[in-house]
């Protein structure tokens, strides 16, 4: 069988493993062009991604000695064996940046979503979000032109916040752009979502942050935010929303939505979601056998218990969280890895334990064909700071409920080109 024939046979972890898709072989961006191909060739983005992806792909048959020529239509189409694959009748386009593991992604892609860009620069959260939707983001945002990312219709990030330099003006004059609005966020990652909304005017985004953000520097820092989103010309609808009523736990998030304002006129009738009346309970996502190395050791437990002592005496709040099984957990954090102290299980006859990262990954709402290709501690770090993917989906119900209201009046049907 001619080789080309053979690979469009495979499954995608075959064809990884043929073209040696791994991250020591050539940089990471290199493989995101490729496997943003592979997944978009389709629908009107290629030409983002195909001549770094060509060039790449014929390396890769010079180091094979593959005497025939790389052509893409010989790789294609890839039948996807990962847990999530692109949908096939996608109703929209979307970004995803600061991605994480995927955790928003998720939960657009269950909306009828397409991804056609993600960028995310740990490497241990690329090497879960490949695993698990055969993607490997591109890198660091602040070092991508916004002039390399397709056209969208949403644009999301879970952007981190870092102290604003609002008086600060170098990068923007070497990176050459000269946008007053953005003088007040320089030295930001918000700024790069900023300068990304103005070059690309996606018709909503949707951001998610800590709550903190709201009260941050005496609540400039959002105000500036807002400020700037609005100036860009969107209408802004925000809200903090606890994740504890779509998942057992205490987790309370600002979401900021905004819709274009030429094309909604600001008449959207979007509303966040009003939260379901179940009453959770942590013990439904715990795993009935748990191996005993995440019970406790009787110097840590000793440690939790006297340090939370101390801090009792001094009237402060700050230590260990017995979580009572038939309620919700306190919320999960990046720092988990170290003690556990925030959520620990109780067990009977036993010191408490830790959650395990599987269920830690289903108090955050991922499902159980998830893959966790890392090591338990940069489990409990991804998780820790992710999303609750059942929230921000049911944020996204909404979104899009709006999104194609808009579209049957303008359009006949959302720009997905087959």
């Amino acid at each position: 069988m001619h080789l080309y024939e053979m690979e469009m046979s495979k499954k995608y972890s075959d064809i990884k493993e043929k073209l040696q898709i791994v991250v020591d072989k050539k940089t990471t961006n290199d493989i995101a062009h490729l496997t943003h191909y592979f997944q978009n060739h389709k629908n009107g983005v290629s030409q983002y991604y195909k001549p770094t992806a060509e060039n790449y792909l014929a390396e890769l048959h010079e180091d094979l000695n593959i005497i025939e020529e790389p052509e893409f239509q010989y790789y294609l189409p890839i039948k996807w064996d990962i847990p999530f694959p692109p949908p096939e009748n996608p109703m929209f386009k979307f970004v995803d940046l600061f991605a994480g593991i995927g955790g928003i992604r998720l939960a657009f892609q269950n909306n009828g979503g397409k991804c056609v860009f993600t960028s995310e620069w740990d490497s241990f959260a690329k090497k879960t979000y490949e695993a698990n939707f055969g993607e490997v983001p591109f890198g660091d945002i602040t070092q991508i032109s916004e002039k390399e990312i397709p056209d969208h219709d949403i644009l999301l990030g879970g952007f981190p916040c870092q102290p604003f330099s609002i008086a600060g003006v170098s990068k923007k004059k070497s990176l050459g752009r000269q946008h007053g609005f953005l003088d007040k966020t320089q030295g930001t990652l918000f700024f790069d979502i900023a300068r990304i909304i103005e070059h690309k005017k996606p018709k909503v985004f949707m951001l998610e942050n800590v709550k903190n953000l709201v009260s941050h520097d005496k609540k400039k820092t959002f105000k500036v935010i807002t400020e700037t989103l609005s100036e860009l010309g969107y209408s802004i609808h925000y809200k903090v929303l606890d994740a504890k009523y779509y998942v057992p736990q205490h987790r309370e998030r600002i979401i900021i939505v905004g819709f274009k304002k030429s094309l909604f006129n600001e008449k959207e009738s979007f509303e966040f979601p009003e939260p379901p009346s179940t009453e959770l309970a942590i013990r439904e996502i715990l795993q009935k056998r748990v191996d005993q190395k995440y019970t406790l050791s009787d110097k840590l437990w000793n440690y939790l218990q006297e340090y939370k002592k101390k801090h009792q005496a001094k009237g402060n709040g700050f230590g260990f969280g017995l979580t009572n099984l038939n309620g919700i957990s306190r919320t999960l954090s990046a720092r988990y890895y170290k003690d556990g102290a925030e959520i620990l299980i109780p067990q009977r006859g036993k010191n408490p334990r830790r959650l395990t990262p599987r269920e830690c990954a289903r108090i955050q709402g991922f499902p159980d064909n998830f893959i966790i290709p890392v090591s338990n501690n940069q489990a409990y770090k991804q998780f820790g700071n992710s999303v609750a993917v059942p929230l921000i989906q049911a944020v996204g119900k909404n979104i899009v409920k709006e999104l194609l209201k808009i579209n049957e009046s303008t359009e006949p049907k959302i720009a997905i080109h087959q």
